[in-house]
């Protein structure tokens, strides 16, 4: 194979790598923390330090573990944001989540930029 042609199956190799794995890159991080701020997200939840609930770094981490297809992770947290599931606290106390208000697109923003994390 000469030059040329290994470089030509780099770029085919890249182009074709960047296709399979673009969506789960693809988010708008400004957007995604807006949406948190407008749905006072960032009350419970810092993106690498815990507050009251989790950092999203460790929700992130936690998902990822217990789902490692991305889709079943997200799908995961998805329903947690959507549905008002109970959340559990360190002390034991349990709460309902807040349901985010928002089209379905922005909360799957949000989503990838937890798991980014």
């Amino acid at each position: 194979m000469n030059c040329t042609s290994r470089m030509l199956a780099l770029a085919a190799w890249a182009v074709a790598m960047s296709v399979t794995s673009g969506s789960a890159l693809a988010f708008d991080e400004e957007a995604a923390k807006a949406l948190a701020r407008q749905n006072n997200c960032f009350k419970c939840h810092g993106a690498t330090k815990a507050k009251d609930g989790p950092a999203y770094h460790d929700v992130a981490a936690k998902v990822k573990e217990k789902y490692p297809n991305p889709a079943d992770a997200e799908q995961r947290l998805y329903v947690h944001l959507t549905t008002g599931e109970k959340a559990k606290f360190p002390d034991g106390h349990e709460e309902e989540h807040k349901i985010l208000k928002a089209k379905d697109a922005e909360i799957r923003n949000l989503i990838q930029w937890i798991l980014s994390l």
